[in-house]
């Protein structure tokens, strides 16, 4: 064990938890806003309707899956403060932007796009991030300071949409400061607390945040973006090729896995809706409440997982939470006879009495909602011609397939970004952990598509057997590479796996 003095061990670890909070705020900035663009679009810009409201959406990872190279890239010949304070201060400029979009007559809609492509631009320094924390940690405290910085973002995540709920006591009208021309409302307000955290998160990078680079054993190294405040040997051997096969292998398991992922999210609305006979307000509800628990079980896995991975080694863990997230998908095919029922939208008479599915299982959840919904449609609605013969998916089924994805998906996640930092070795991993980024953010982008598309026409047997059939693909993928996913260290003999 290679023996580091207290002092540089400790600013090391300093400036890793500034990396930490740093991904905490990108993932804040995506989710900080996500329950209320809807209705704020719908406010400030009648025009819009659903499809450009996905459009919203989908720029962020547009965004970030377009700078994440440049950044890391960035990252490589210069310091990496450069990056971090560039891309910081462009989420920050574009939650402002965000907070005006209501100012102009017109094109409103244009205007909210931009911001959120910007804020998802100003993202794409996770690549920074994660390149900075792979080069500034041992191969022994790799694994644990990629399961911090995934916990971190998840967190970041979970939080998010709390901090929304909060602001929503604000109320719409909120508070006008005619000078700047500001309204502080519910939908403003979060946004607006975002760019402080970012403005907080810029001093931070400043007064703290110091270049450090450890080889594989923990010693110090001089670093290519270093300013000259560190020191170290400069003889780190970083003779030998990158094993570009294994670095194509993980950018596509990661790929499937935010794939898989952003399936999950996308189809539990619809599904729950067509499926249990939930209204709008149910199923946000609802499912809001799944998506915690998944958040909270995802953070506790990622704990776990530090200690687990020491035992077994990552690539069994990429492996078990791959079989993991297929048995969860495998779980949500129809089995039954049961068929869901249909939604007859010319039943309009609100004196008809409706019986849920939901009212028959969890009578005590109905207890929270309003008693009379029957003005709305619900059920598998007729122009999806496959609920006449699809089996119905019963609740226990999605909720064990909740678990068990909330359980496999963090597993994967942390994994993947191990793997792939121990395959690049010492040499500068900023381009390459910007297009491991950028597989991730195609993924978010194509994942709602897809699940879209084939649910709509085809229905869940098909959308979740084609999803089943990917997650096998990259279960033969991975066994075919299987022995080449090993540090780069490892693969020359320089050290022992």
């Amino acid at each position: 064990d290679v023996v580091e003095s207290e002092e540089p061990y400790k600013r090391r670890w300093r400036s890793i938890w500034v990396m930490y909070l740093t991904m905490f705020l990108s993932s804040v900035g995506f989710s900080i806003v996500i329950m209320s663009v809807w209705p704020y679009l719908q406010k400030i810009d009648p025009t819009a309707d659903g499809s450009f409201l996905g459009w919203i959406i989908a720029s962020y990872s547009i965004g970030q899956m377009v700078s994440s190279p440049l950044f890391g890239l960035w990252s490589n010949y210069r310091p990496r403060r450069e990056p971090l304070l560039v891309s910081t201060a462009i989420s920050v400029a574009a939650n402002c932007l965000y907070a005006y979009v209501h100012v102009p007559h017109s094109h409103n809609k244009y205007y909210m796009l931009s911001a959120r492509a910007l804020v998802g631009f100003g993202a794409g320094n996770v690549a920074v991030v994660r390149s900075y924390i792979s080069g500034a940690t041992s191969l022994k405290e790799r694994t644990s300071a990629m399961a911090n910085t995934s916990a971190c973002q998840a967190v970041g995540f979970i939080l998010g949409p709390v901090f929304q709920t909060c602001f929503t006591l604000i109320g719409e009208e909120g508070i006008t400061w005619k000078l700047i021309d500001l309204q502080l409302n519910m939908y403003t307000a979060p946004v607006l607390f975002g760019a402080l955290l970012g403005i907080i998160n810029i001093i931070l990078i400043f007064a703290i945040f110091r270049e450090h680079r450890v080889d594989d054993m923990g010693r110090q190294c001089k670093s290519v973006n270093s300013e000259g405040e560190e020191s170290g040997a400069l003889d780190q051997d970083t003779e030998g090729d990158v094993d570009h096969v294994a670095v194509v292998a993980i950018n596509f398991l990661f790929f499937v896995v935010l794939f898989v992922f952003a399936v999950f999210e996308t189809i539990a609305t619809p599904l729950t809706m067509d499926m249990y006979c939930w209204t709008r307000k149910e199923a946000v509800f609802y499912n809001g409440i799944i998506l915690i628990v998944v958040g909270i079980e995802s953070v506790i896995v990622f704990m776990v997982v530090k200690i687990l991975a020491k035992k077994t080694g990552e690539r069994a863990m990429l492996h078990g939470g791959l079989l993991i997230v297929l048995v969860g998908f495998f779980i949500l095919l129809p089995w039954g006879k049961k068929l869901p029922n249909i939604q007859w939208q010319e039943i309009k008479n609100n004196s008809i009495p409706r019986t849920t599915y939901t009212e028959m299982v969890m009578p005590f959840w109905s207890w929270q909602l309003p008693a009379n919904h029957t003005a709305e449609p619900v059920g598998c609605p007729i122009s999806q011609s496959w609920c006449l013969n699809t089996p119905m998916i019963y609740l226990a089924q999605y909720i064990i397939s909740d678990i068990l994805i909330g359980l496999g998906y963090p597993v994967c996640h942390v994994m993947s970004y191990t793997l792939y930092s121990k395959i690049l070795g010492p040499k500068p991993q900023g381009t390459y952990m910007g297009w491991l980024t950028s597989s991730g953010s195609g993924a978010r982008i194509l994942g709602p598509v897809f699940v879209s598309q084939v649910y709509t026409h085809l229905g869940p047997r098909w959308a979740f057997s084609l999803i089943c059939g990917i997650v096998v693909a990259s279960l033969l993928l991975l066994e075919i590479v299987y022995k080449r996913l090993i540090a780069f260290s490892v693969r020359y003999g320089r050290m022992q796996e």
